[in-house]
């Protein structure tokens, strides 16, 4: 991807890099560890985001 990039596109890849991130680890030991990982976490080369 060419390093000049829209400003939309650039907010929206920011978005889902901060939401890319593991349960924190006091969530797991407040539930009881019930939820270990992030249903929705992504892989940058697995996953592609919606444009």
């Amino acid at each position: 991807m060419s390093s000049h990039k829209p400003l939309g596109k650039k907010i929206r890849l920011m978005k889902a890099t901060k939401q890319n991130r593991r349960v924190p680890s006091w969530v797991m030991m407040k539930t009881n560890r019930r939820f270990v990982r992030h249903p929705q976490r992504r892989h940058w080369r697995r996953n592609s985001l919606q444009k």
